[in-house]
């Protein structure tokens, strides 16, 4: 306890010393912050400040081995480093797909090569990453992907299309589900690639969605040339490292909803009841529907009592036990949770919460109207809700097909 004492004042001293001051209080959790990447940009000029030095000293990702470009901290260091980061208001150096999904996956199964070439630019936040998995004719049935890649010589040719892929118009590279065994059962002949992003044959095409804004992109891929040495643990067999890599996405979900930013997320519900006294409040100041009240209370609780049991699933990867089927629990309930919590907001607001555009609402009131229709879509997203409750039903419940 001594050691790790003495470990949070130095970590303290040194965050104080080098966090530049125009980063304390942005966004912190993982889908909100500094991507990377090679065509990264920095609203605030600090971030990148902030990465620099960050990564220097490992601690972009600072439980990974060192010889892989992270801190190599004890599960204990990196939970004092987040406590220190969280009490100074400081936000992530660098978040995205790279550090949360795939770096992990590739620490697990990926060849001493891959994890050379690739680890130490994710750690650098030089390369952004984005995900193919769900295409048009396989979302829920994930396995049902036909997307496909054909040998040739040293190479694969793949040819097909990615559907909801995040992000991918502004990402490096991208890790893909892809069917190397047309005859295998559909499990079985399915194989994990990393693919550039810059190889030709490869074109990007935005979605839009009902907020009117999205992250979601539809993927081509026309005869496209991946190396074989690309292929993360085996030809064929794919699926495994898929099934690990959801773990990790379904916690980083979960995470980011409830997990990492949930104190800051306490921190706005408690702005909102401040707007809400002051929109819908009685002549004492107190919120008038007393519905209301206990609505923005519970949801203040549970908020709270899930970012705890987030932290506790944390500290266990930390300690090194890989995300189980409770992942899946932790993706349905942050979802709902999120969901909830925009609806709230929008009826928190009044009439200022339904509007679109024009005079009359404040971007802010806007903003919160466009993020209430996009929670919409966090039920369907890594992993339909109804697909996660199965997977709770069979592996946490026991409960028979």
């Amino acid at each position: 306890m001594a050691e790790l004492e003495t470990f949070r004042r130095e970590t303290r001293d040194w965050l104080l010393k080098n966090a530049p001051p125009d980063i304390v209080g942005l966004p912190a959790n993982d889908l909100e912050g500094n991507w990377g990447g090679r065509r990264a940009t920095y609203a605030v000029p600090g971030m990148k400040t902030w990465l620099l030095r960050m990564a220097e000293r490992g601690w972009t990702a600072p439980s990974w081995p060192k010889e892989y470009g992270g801190g190599g901290l004890a599960p204990g260091e990196a939970k004092v480093l987040s406590q220190e980061m969280t009490r100074l208001r400081l936000p992530p150096p660098l978040i995205g797909f790279g550090l949360t999904m795939i770096g992990p996956t590739l620490l697990q199964y990926g060849n001493e090569e891959q994890k050379r070439e690739h680890l130490g630019r994710i750690c650098r936040g030089e390369i952004r990453w984005c995900q193919g998995y769900s295409e048009p004719g396989a979302g829920s049935d994930l396995a049902s992907l036909q997307t496909k890649a054909v040998r040739d010589g040293d190479d694969f040719i793949v040819t097909g299309t990615k559907i909801w892929t995040s992000y991918a118009d502004k990402a490096d590279w991208i890790f893909a589900l892809v069917r190397t065994d047309p005859a295998a059962k559909k499990q079985d002949g399915i194989t994990f690639l990393l693919i550039d992003m810059l190889t030709p044959g490869i074109s990007v095409r935005p979605i839009l969605l009902i907020s009117g804004k999205s992250p979601f992109c539809e993927t081509h891929f026309e005869s496209v040339r991946v190396p074989v040495r690309n292929v993360v643990h085996k030809i064929n067999a794919g699926w495994t490292v898929a099934k690990s890599l959801l773990g990790h996405e379904r916690s980083m979900i979960a995470d980011a909803f409830g997990g990492a930013g949930a104190g800051q997320r306490t921190a706005r519900l408690s702005a909102l009841a401040s707007l809400a006294r002051e929109r819908l409040g009685d002549a004492r100041g107190q919120i008038a529907d007393p519905v209301l009240r206990d609505r923005i209370a519970l949801e203040d609780m549970d908020t709270r009592a899930f970012g705890f049991t987030v932290q506790r699933a944390k500290d266990g990867a930390k300690a090194g036990h890989r995300p189980g089927p409770e992942s899946s629990i932790f993706k349905v309930y942050a979802t709902e949770l999120n969901m909830r919590r925009r609806e709230l907001m929008v009826q928190t607001l009044g009439p200022s919460g339904i509007g679109w555009e024009g005079p009359g609402f404040t971007e802010s009131d806007l903003e919160t109207t466009r993020e209430w229709l996009r929670s919409r879509g966090n039920s369907i997203e890594g992993g339909t809700s109804e697909v996660q409750l199965n997977i709770i039903a069979k592996r946490v419940l026991g409960l028979p097909d």
